[in-house]
């Protein structure tokens, strides 16, 4: 439970009405959007996609470059290939779990967490889900009491 500073390494100042620009900058690998990896296009949305990746890492304790991960599984299949197999207490970091609490209501608060991160993920921008609407689909989440 240690606390980390989250950098999606591209930092970019959009004008007025400017809501995307293509460039060159350098990004994490694991974080990026793949606009931005395929055409160096930088957007709001590429920032949903790295918050994403940011929400199911923070729930899975894995990072998008662990070791599990490469080019047949990444870390968005893992979770969704999970949610489809209702299995997600696998994924779920272990430490986010009481051993005597019920599961049940965890469960279903942390199924809410994970279908939010993946809605960031769409591979096309447009199809993404706003910040807006992240907020309130996470504050509308409710978490279980913890005894």
């Amino acid at each position: 439970m240690a606390a980390h500073v989250c950098d999606f390494s591209i930092s970019k100042i959009f004008g007025n009405g400017e809501t995307m620009i293509q460039t060159n900058t350098l990004a994490t690998i694991g974080y990026m959007a793949p606009e931005y990896g395929e055409k160096g296009i930088v957007s709001t949305s590429g920032d949903v996609y790295s918050f994403g990746i940011i929400l199911l890492e923070t729930f899975t304790g894995k990072k998008p470059t662990d070791d599990i991960f490469g080019e047949e599984l990444n870390l968005k299949q893992w979770v969704s290939k999970s949610i489809e197999a209702n299995s997600v207490m696998k994924v779920v970091d272990r430490n986010l779990i009481k051993k005597d609490q019920n599961f049940y209501p965890m469960e279903q608060c942390l199924l809410s967490i994970l279908r939010v991160g993946l809605l960031c993920l769409s591979d096309l921008p447009q199809e993404r889900i706003n910040m807006r609407n992240i907020v309130a689909r996470l504050e509308n989440i409710e978490v279980p009491l913890v005894k």
